[in-house]
């Protein structure tokens, strides 16, 4: 009898417990669907301001909330790069790079402290991590990021007139801008590094002066090898309307989406700016983008660019010398010309027409893939004033013969024989 007892009650507590099994099995299915929703964190990422000089730590938090009527158990939450990683999570008083089977009470919250150790010396310059919460069947991530070197950090801020000097480099996070009447000098050697979605814009001017071993780069803040020519990592420069005077030498602009935008022209006498010597590279939109501008051009490489190499757009006042456009982009499938050249927008259906008051392209290549790498967007109520001289031009046949007021020596569809564009060598051989 005893014998058929204990036997029952074994039989009784499997059955039991394969009920409960059943039942966790489908609470927990049931907040599943609704946790996603319901849980909540107090921001999406945790950036490190902190400049490091030396080797040093920094230490940051923020809160995770449960908004449910019924707890939430999280499998795991860790840093997405595991004990590789340069962050550490804290939770309370646990310290690892993952903390598994954490539950969060209904309708209540927890502090989760993030520790970074960086070496300034060893380090990139960025560091860039996650955070990943899995609970269910769903997955949260809360971005990291850090500055590994002694630099500059530029969060946001309005500046006024100052000059940036080759001590270390500068980092543009959340953007920038020059304020109006001011002015951002920028001396040789300077590395200017820019996160994602983040501008330099300028109200005021913008000097730039590099020199020919020392030029001043303008570039994404992703400095691995596999980031070397990504376009599209940066928004890039903007001179905005009122800016001008502007003056850029030996520079080098890439991995934007726009190399450099220049809204309308501010002085009559002197050009929104003047560049020479300079690179503009993995854009993946345009190089040069101008609306009713006024541009000097001298001794440039513009390459590599999503859609317009140059786009000149609104009419305005340009001058191109000694410049290649060499446009052999191979990200995506590109069927807009290189250089495009346009007097008017449209509004309503109509035609608002500026004045293309001088346009000259001197001792230039305009090549790429394309067949056509240059077009004319005219209407002709207003003045669209364009000469190209001396220049190699890669154009069908039909297309340049039937504008012969804008060509004056120009060579059609030559090879330029650049040393090995495929490598962004553009030397000619």
């Amino acid at each position: 009898m005893t014998a058929f007892i204990r036997k029952f009650n074994s039989l009784f507590f499997l059955i039991l417990t394969s009920f409960l099994f059943l039942v966790s099995s489908c609470n927990k299915d049931s907040y599943n669907e609704l946790s996603k929703q319901s849980i909540q964190f107090s921001t999406d990422t945790i950036s490190f301001d902190t400049v490091f000089t030396s080797i040093g730590s920094a230490t940051q938090y923020f809160k995770l909330y449960n908004r449910n009527d019924f707890p939430v158990e999280f499998s795991k939450i860790f840093v997405a790069k595991k004990q590789h990683s340069k962050y550490q999570i804290n939770i309370d008083g646990t310290a690892d790079w993952i903390i598994e089977n954490k539950i969060l009470a209904p309708n209540d919250s927890m502090y989760i402290f993030i520790k970074v150790l960086i070496n300034p010396d060893q380090d990139q310059m960025l560091e860039q991590d996650s955070i990943l919460f899995k609970f269910g069947q769903h997955e949260y991530d809360i971005d990291l990021l850090a500055w590994g070197q002694d630099i500059h950090l530029i969060n946001g801020e309005i500046i006024q007139s100052q000059t940036w000097t080759n001590d270390k480099p500068y980092v543009i996070y959340n953007s920038m801008l020059v304020d109006s009447l001011e002015t951002l000098t920028i001396e040789q050697g300077c590395r200017i590094y820019s996160h994602r979605q983040s501008s330099l814009y300028v109200l005021g001017t913008l000097i730039v002066n590099g020199k020919i071993n020392e030029p001043v780069i303008f570039q994404s803040d992703r400095l691995e090898e596999m980031y070397n020519d990504v376009p599209g990592q940066w928004n890039g420069i903007h001179l905005l309307n009122g800016s001008k005077h502007n003056r850029i030498n030996y520079a080098e602009i890439k991995h934007s989406i726009i190399g450099i935008q220049a809204d309308t022209l501010a002085d009559n006498q002197i050009p929104t700016l003047s560049i020479t010597n300079s690179k503009i590279e993995h854009t993946s939109y345009a190089g040069l983008y101008a609306q009713a501008s006024s541009m000097i051009v001298n001794n440039c490489l513009i390459s590599d660019c999503g859609k317009y190499a140059v786009a000149l757009t609104i009419g305005g006042n340009y001058e191109f010398n000694h410049t290649s456009i060499a446009n052999y982009w191979t990200n995506s499938p590109r069927t807009s010309p290189s250089v495009f050249i346009s007097n008017y927008y449209s509004y309503n259906n109509l035609n608002i027409v500026y004045p293309l008051s001088k346009l000259n392209f001197t001792n230039c290549i305009i090549y790429g893939y394309n067949n056509n790498e240059i077009l004319f967007d005219i209407d002709d109520s207003g003045l669209f004033n364009c000469l190209l001289e001396n220049c190699l031009i890669k154009s069908e046949s039909d297309y340049y013969q039937s504008l012969p007021a804008f060509f004056n020596n120009c060579i059609f569809n030559a090879d330029p024989l650049f040393e090995d564009y495929a490598a962004y060598q553009f030397k000619l051989t």
